[in-house]
């Protein structure tokens, strides 16, 4: 669930919650938008956590002699196309 799906479905469980004023003998409309108040909230925030997740990258990818030798080489590749 992305963030825009969980912001729809928040909308929809506004009105649900606070607009509609009609109801059925089975199903209570308003616990039903609170309901999926709750399921919105909670997709943005499992976004958020799965994105930020993603995006961490481990510093301790590479061994540090293998690491020194990659910046020599940058470095090198630097000076040599001034």
């Amino acid at each position: 669930m992305s963030i825009g799906v969980g912001i729809f479905i928040m909308v929809v469980g506004a009105i649900l919650a606070f607009a509609v004023q009609d109801s059925w003998d089975a199903v209570n409309l308003t616990v039903v938008g609170y309901i999926l108040l709750l399921a919105g909230l909670a997709g943005i925030v499992l976004s958020f956590y799965i994105t930020n997740r993603r995006r961490r990258v481990s510093n301790e990818a590479l061994d540090p002699a293998v690491e020194e030798e990659y910046r020599v080489v940058e470095e090198h590749h630097r000076d040599v196309q001034e």
